[in-house]
């Protein structure tokens, strides 16, 4: 085996000091990649055992590249000329026979020369060497793709956690931000209404003190008075002028002019129940500063959902006349000769949205100013649009509606009757699909008006509008799609 022997004769060119080195680097994990031989085997080893070990543990080709890298280890880099050069599959050689490796044993997985196929390998199934070297080339070729569409996948997979991660802090810092804002007006109705606890306290200590100065001020002024009396009656006792006595005697007996302060006193004022009054108040303020504050930030959330809606001439119903930007629609009274498509509402003054909807989130606005009646909300694609129409989920359809000018009702199939505070100007419509939820708000007031909760949605979804009829013109303002002013 010609390789075998420049491999040990390499070996006998090294020192026996230099040949222990070589074996400890052997034995010891100094090699990287290299499997280590145990030190038994080693100790008493010679040049043509070590050799053995080396073949049997690395293959030819290991052992060769193994003893490359000690000899640069042990400062002998003059021996790795003598080394055999391994350049291709072809130039390697049987271990066992000393002949060119040509051919691949499929069924062991090896490569094998020609020796071997008639004695180890016979009833084996086997190619030629090179033809199997392409094969499995290709198939690198394609594992190599395979790999960089895994890599791929996994930078997408990592953007998605990374834009995730972005959207999980724009919501944080949107919510942090709304949260100092409730807060802060909350924290800002309490130090103001501490204030004003302090300063009726303190009012109505001033006022109590103003008192006892006037009276204490008003008492020393008779004392003052009385002194003054006391001191003529005593100069007047000791005169011995009989006529002057007589007199003065009757003006110093008469009462001075003072104020009866029998009745007089200064009572405290009553503090109790000052600071319980004063809490009572603050929390019927917070109470309803916390359902505005908390119903503006609630607004303003769904308002990030905001979506561009324009109306669908096709589903209109032929009385309806729609704006040409597709914003705006209002009864016309005349009905148009259009074609009776499957979209088109051919009994119901309707109308539906272009835009349809069938994951996440969207929200839009309509202005229903100076209306008498309208209906709003949304409905999925497969509702009736011929003939009579309920507006129920039941049917399909989300909605509230306007009735008379002043009668509100959500349509859940019992017409549940709304109590507003205020008539809206603007109405804006929310739609979370996932959660099975439709909210409607009174934009101006920031209150929410009515949500249908635990619905279930399985189809599109589409914007669904009517104006009501005109009434003589009581009702000829069209409904409007606005734009959502998000930093409201």
């Amino acid at each position: 085996m010609v390789k075998t022997v420049e491999l040990l004769n390499t070996l006998k060119d090294l020192t026996e000091e230099e040949f222990v080195d070589f074996k400890w680097h052997l034995k010891v994990e100094g090699l990287e990649g290299y499997q280590t031989i145990k030190e038994s085997q080693l100790q008493n080893a010679e040049r043509q055992d070590t050799v053995d070990l080396m073949v049997k543990t690395y293959q030819l080709p290991g052992a060769v590249e193994a003893t490359k890298k000690i000899l640069e280890m042990i400062s002998r880099n003059d021996l790795l000329q003598k080394l055999p050069c391994f350049k291709n599959l072809e130039d390697r050689m049987c271990m066992k026979h000393d002949k060119p490796l040509e051919l691949f044993c499929k069924t062991d997985q090896t490569c094998v020369c020609t020796l071997c196929t008639s004695s180890d390998h016979k009833t084996h199934e086997f190619v030629p060497m090179k033809e199997e070297y392409e094969r499995q080339k290709a198939e690198l070729g394609k594992t190599e793709a395979e790999i960089q569409e895994m890599i791929q996948k996994r930078r997408l997979k990592i953007q998605e956690i990374k834009h995730s991660v972005d959207l999980s802090k724009e919501a944080a810092d949107r919510e942090k931000a709304e949260g100092v804002q409730v807060f802060t007006a909350l924290k800002e109705s309490v130090e103001r209404s501490l204030n004003e606890l302090i300063e009726t306290t303190e009012e109505k200590q001033r006022t109590t003190e103003k008192q006892a100065e006037d009276f204490i001020k008003e008492l020393e002024q008779e004392i003052s008075e009385l002194k003054k009396r006391s001191s003529e009656v005593e100069k007047l006792s000791h005169s011995e002028d009989h006529l002057h006595f007589l007199q003065n005697f009757p003006s110093l007996k008469a009462a001075p002019p003072t104020k009866d302060w029998t009745e007089v006193s200064v009572r405290p004022p009553s503090y109790k129940g000052t600071v319980v009054k004063a809490v009572a108040q603050l929390e019927e303020t917070l109470s309803k500063q916390m359902k505005k504050l908390l119903a503006e930030a609630e607004l303003k959330r769904v308002q990030q959902y905001a979506v561009n809606v324009t109306l669908d001439p096709d589903t209109a119903y032929p009385k309806l006349i729609l704006s040409d930007d597709g914003k705006q629609v209002h009864h016309g009274d005349v009905k148009k000769n259009l074609p009776d498509n499957l979209e088109r509402f051919s009994d119901c003054g309707n109308v539906l949205g272009k835009q349809s909807f069938s994951s996440g989130r969207f929200y839009f606005e309509v202005q229903v100013k100076e209306k008498t009646d309208w209906d709003l909300g949304v409905a999925r694609e497969s509702i009736n649009r011929k003939g009579k129409i309920i507006l129920i989920p039941q049917k399909g359809f989300w909605a509230i509606w306007l009735r008379n000018g002043n009668n509100y009702k959500a349509l859940t199939g019992f017409l549940n009757d709304l109590s507003l505070e205020s008539r809206p100007q603007k109405v804006g419509v929310f739609v979370d699909y996932e959660e099975g939820l439709v909210s409607f708000y009174d934009v101006d007031a920031a209150a929410l008006i009515y949500s249908f909760t635990g619905c279930s949605f399985t189809e599109k979804l589409y914007p669904y509008f009517s104006p009501g009829p005109n009434y003589g013109g009581k009702n000829s303002a069209p409904l409007i799609i606005s734009p959502v002013n998000q930093t409201a």
